[in-house]
């Protein structure tokens, strides 16, 4: 007669499928032996193909992994870790879906109680390690291994947002689960039935149509912001991960023209995160100015000294007044087109010049060192609306910002707290979810050199796990260049900046992608990066930036 489960196994195999049942699709799992029976009834349920498993050496990577699975499905995702510092790791991931709204559940496996307090090896106090970044703290004592269907579905609602009224948005959530030995064995349990959770029902809340708005897009804002900006009849300024940096309300290069028109602004309407430009910022913190922030209670992304509002939920709009303001939109819109125009003649061979003439200067720019503007416009210019562009906290995504074209890309990026850790593998969880959902296109990560190496660890794929279909394009200027664009690099010591803000380094990136099994190509000219970018293709492209070449070439 066969083994009947074990409690620590028992418990694990209905949470597994309860989870599962209740539209957790993907779960990351690290090896550990506290944690073995959720990661073996994964296992279990994967074999089935009851839910997308996948394996990962190092808890930060994989938790960034389950945010970027998280991100691109919008259903929760869940990190299985074992006790210790495996938990600590999982802290950044956590910070950062806390701040993006995204729905993670960080399943951290704990020692009973009689092993606390008395140094026993691998145990800390795991209950709320995460402070004010996990929404929601579920904590299961050895003794309580009774109702996982529930303690799965609690976790799952409180990822989705079912808390309270002051929060509806999704978020992380701590189920940390204490387990006695033996930590597995016995035959599967037989799960109970679940039902699957769903998003809570946003509230209303309706906005008013007011004259000299302008409405700001930040970071995960979407194709929203741009029908908001309609039907309140207001400019639009966009970063480039807003997703909303499109239609005919866009003002181009709309940082730069913040500064010929703020004066005359009186309402700053906020969609998403905005993060990437002082005269943004400037502009929201001024205290003549009404600031209303699109999204949930209690956000801290809006710290204007004016009249503050939080609108929370799905946004109806009063209906406009007959004679909306069109000269005020227009003069937003004709100011961006007009740099714009002069931008783009800048980088535009003289169109005056005969045919041959014409063609020589082009094979001349073609052999031209790869800029930082070469290298975020070829990246925008070559990605599709069916794509997925994912982009560094790094120097590159202010570039990015400064001379991305109109365009609906579907651009993501970590900027809850900005940080550089975690983006290859939040872009490898985005790559996987979107191939898996259909998407035809390719998913591509620009990055700094800096943010590449911070996550070195990310290019690591186990045998067997599936590959994303992931093309990295490494902007290497040897450094965090990033730095010089601040106050310090004017102040400090030349000698003590290079070495600790800047911090050069000599990795040579062929060679770490060949350890980690990655296709790689190097392009030290514009005409190169053209050609490495246009075979749409899942590897590593290192473009050489302007100034070190020479560096690179004595690798």
């Amino acid at each position: 007669m066969p083994e009947a489960a074990l409690p620590a196994a028992a418990y694990a195999d209905r949470l597994v499928a309860a989870l599962a049942a209740a539209g957790v699709a993907d779960i990351v799992v690290c090896p550990g032996s506290r944690s073995q029976a959720i990661a073996l009834a994964a296992a279990r349920m994967a074999r089935e193909g009851g839910l997308a498993l996948h394996v990962r050496v190092d808890e930060r990577t994989a938790a960034f992994l389950a945010l970027g699975l998280a991100r691109e499905t919008g259903r929760p995702a869940a990190i299985v870790v074992t006790s210790g510092t495996a938990v600590a790791n999982l802290h950044p991931a956590m910070l950062e879906a806390h701040h993006s709204d995204v729905p993670l559940i960080a399943i951290t496996a704990d020692r009973p109680a009689e092993l606390q307090g008395i140094r026993a090896n691998q145990t800390a106090h795991q209950p709320g390690i995460f402070g004010d970044a996990a929404r929601v703290l579920l904590d299961i004592s050895a003794d309580a291994l009774v109702d996982p269907e529930g303690d799965a579905v609690a976790a799952a609602r409180a990822a989705l947002g079912w808390r309270d009224d002051a929060h509806t948005e999704p978020g992380p959530v701590q189920l940390n689960i204490a387990f006695r030995e033996p930590l597995s064995g016995g035959e599967p349990a037989r799960p109970l039935p679940v039902e699957r959770v769903e998003r809570p029902p946003m509230p209303t809340a309706v906005l008013r149509p007011a004259e000299r708005t302008v409405v700001i897009a930040g970071a995960d804002a979407g194709p929203a912001a741009v029908d908001l900006a309609e039907a309140i009849a207001a400019p639009l300024i966009a970063e480039p991960t807003s997703g909303a940096r499109f239609g005919p309300l866009l003002v181009q290069h709309g940082r730069d023209v913040i500064p010929q028109l703020a004066d005359e602004v009186r309402r700053v309407v906020v969609v998403g995160h905005p993060t990437l430009s002082r005269a943004v910022t400037g502009l929201i913190r001024r205290p003549d100015v009404e600031v209303v922030a699109i999204g949930r209670a209690g956000q801290d992304n809006v710290r204007g000294t004016g009249a503050s509002t939080v609108l929370s939920g799905r946004i109806e709009v009063e209906e406009a007044e007959p004679a909306a303001d069109a000269d005020w939109i227009d003069r937003w819109v004709r100011a961006g087109r007009a740099l714009a125009a002069e931008r783009d003649a800048e980088a535009a061979p003289d169109s005056a010049l005969s045919r041959a003439d014409y063609a020589k200067a082009e094979l001349a720019e073609g052999r031209r060192p790869i800029s930082r503007r070469d290298l975020v416009t070829q990246v925008w210019e070559r990605t599709w609306p069916h794509d997925r562009l994912v982009v560094a906290a790094s120097r590159l995504i202010r570039e990015l910002d400064a001379h991305a074209g109109p365009k609906a890309v579907t651009a993501r990026a970590n900027r809850g707290l900005a940080g550089i850790d975690g983006t290859v593998s939040t872009a490898s969880g985005i790559a996987i979810a979107h191939e898996r959902s259909g998407g035809a296109g390719l998913t591509r990560l620009l990055i700094g050199d800096l943010a590449l190496l911070h996550d070195a660890g990310g290019l690591l794929v186990p045998p067997g796990e599936e590959r994303p279909r992931l093309q990295i394009v490494v902007g290497n200027d040897r450094g965090g260049s990033l730095f010089d664009l601040l106050e310090v690099a004017g102040s400090a010591h030349l000698d003590d900046f290079a070495r600790v803000q800047r911090t050069p380094h000599d990795v040579d990136l062929e060679h770490l992608a060949a350890a980690y099994g990655w296709p790689f190509e190097r392009v030290t000219d514009r005409a190169g990066l053209r050609r490495a970018l246009s075979q749409s293709r899942p590897g590593i492209i290192e473009a050489v930036l302007e100034g070190d070449t020479d560096g690179q070439q004595q690798l």
